[in-house]
């Protein structure tokens, strides 16, 4: 009998299942009980009954087979909840399933088990809502685990489950990553299909998953990413993500790299910062990387953003939105309001225009640098209990201070990894290392060099908690 569930990465419990050490049914009993029984409040659904049936069959042949598979609130698995993490929809269910989450329990072999909790309409860097109440971190409950898929990095970094389904679309997953001490990868806009009803625009929004190890990042893009019709976006498929992983260290050497903690937009703590530098250095020293001094300077973005994805939102939620606000998170209410208000034609334009010029900063610098390294947040996690969050290191700084380090490689779709690398005052402090679009195997190149380097806490200490 399995007393805990795995607490090594994805990629070893495969590895286990096959020599018999364990096996998938006891396994998926072990994460429903932790499931059950954390008081991190990080699931908004479990599925015992079929998780158990499907576990019993779990062909481990497979990339991910018999793995139990967190999904993010926010995804469709057909049959399950589709509440978006609000009220508004509590009664919604789903009748299909998201592309990445299909291909990673078809194609994979993963046994999907439950909802992760998320931010409402994941519109926030925060697992707070009025549906599910507060998501807390695994290694402090009392601070956010970060949003949108903030349930999902803390059902990893507890060691309930090694796999969960993220989504990014303005740090989604790099910041609950980076929170929560693991590594996470935010892809090329494109690299893994949204359908089948995801929005065809804007192109900010990208799938993955919340992982222990590289090499789990790596797998998943074998299984996940690749052309679906439902997408229009999506990019041609790309074999050998895993098996090429750590063949690029001569490709590797020689390339430039600039170091930038704030990005020249965000406040960003003075520990986080330096912590950021020192890793920074080690890296490009470990992985043969030039430092190179060019000023980095990146728009700050956060209301483009913001506009775009409440436009989209006061749209599905129809005329009758103010008549719910009791619904809704304070935070989202006063998004619509803002947005009802403030959204035109001229707001739109000036958006599109902010868009294009990030395009053109960021074509720029990487015309200069091969890589830009940055802090993933501006802080480490702050407390689980605040909707927003508007300090760092207690200075007074504005919303738009959130998401700044991370929103701008949504907006123009260039892939970006975040890194632990150290702690402050016992919370994890990632490390973000933004690349070229299409060139995501130099970033895993990196972060596993990292991994080797200074390998990092696979779990929080203490989980399963």
């Amino acid at each position: 009998m399995t007393d805990a569930p795995w607490t090594g990465d994805a990629s070893s419990l495969v590895e286990a299942f096959r020599s018999g050490e364990r096996s998938p049914a006891e396994e998926m009993e072990a994460t429903i009980e932790a499931a059950e029984g954390t008081a991190l409040n990080c699931f908004s659904h479990l599925d015992a009954e079929q998780a158990l049936a499907k576990a019993s069959l779990a062909d481990v042949s497979k990339p991910f087979g018999g793995v139990p598979l967190g999904v993010k609130e926010l995804d469709h698995y057909a049959g399950w909840p589709a509440t978006q993490a609000s009220l508004f929809y509590a009664d919604e269910m789903a009748t299909d399933t998201s592309i990445n989450v299909a291909r990673t329990e078809e194609r994979g072999g993963a046994v999907p088990f439950g909802l992760t909790t998320a931010s409402e309409f994941g519109g926030l860097n925060v697992s707070n809502t009025r549906l599910n109440g507060i998501t807390g971190n695994a290694w402090n409950a009392d601070a956010t685990p970060g949003g949108s898929s903030g349930g999902s990095a803390t059902a990893v970094a507890a060691g309930i489950c090694a796999l969960a389904t993220g989504g990014d679309g303005g740090g989604s997953i790099r910041i609950p990553a980076a929170f929560c001490g693991l590594p996470g990868l935010k892809t090329t806009a494109g690299r893994i299909p949204r359908g089948p009803n995801a929005s065809v625009h804007p192109m900010t929004v990208v799938n993955g998953v919340l992982a222990r190890s590289v090499r789990d990042l790596a797998r998943h893009l074998d299984v996940a990413s690749g052309y679906d019709p439902a997408d229009p976006y999506s990019l041609p498929r790309r074999d050998g993500w895993e098996a090429n992983l750590g063949s690029y260290g001569e490709a590797m050497r020689g390339r430039r790299a600039v170091i930038a903690p704030d990005l020249g937009v965000a406040t960003v703590n003075p520990g986080v910062a330096r912590r950021v530098r020192e890793a920074g250095e080690a890296l490009a020293a470990d992985a043969g990387l030039e430092l190179v001094d060019v000023p980095v300077e990146l728009p700050g973005l956060g209301l483009e953003w913001a506009m775009g994805n409440l436009c989209h939102l006061r749209h599905e939620l129809g005329d009758d939105w103010r008549d719910k606000l009791a619904q809704l998170t304070a935070a989202t209410a006063f998004g619509l309001e803002m947005a009802d208000s403030a959204m035109d034609l001229d707001t739109m334009g000036a958006a599109e225009a902010a868009r294009t010029r990030a395009n053109a900063t960021l074509a720029a610098l990487f015309d200069q640098v091969d890589f830009i390294i940055s802090a993933t947040n501006p802080d480490t996690a702050f407390p689980a209990r605040l909707e927003v969050n508007t300090r760092v290191a207690g200075e007074k700084v504005d919303l738009g201070n959130n998401g700044a380090l991370t929103i701008p490689y949504n907006i123009v779709g260039n892939p970006a990894v975040t890194i632990p690398i150290e702690q402050l005052d016992g919370l994890p402090v990632g490390m973000q290392v933004a690349t070229r679009h299409h060139a995501e195997e130099l970033l895993l190149d990196l972060a596993a060099t990292a991994e080797s380097q200074c390998p990092w806490p696979l779990v929080a200490p203490g989980a399963p908690v």
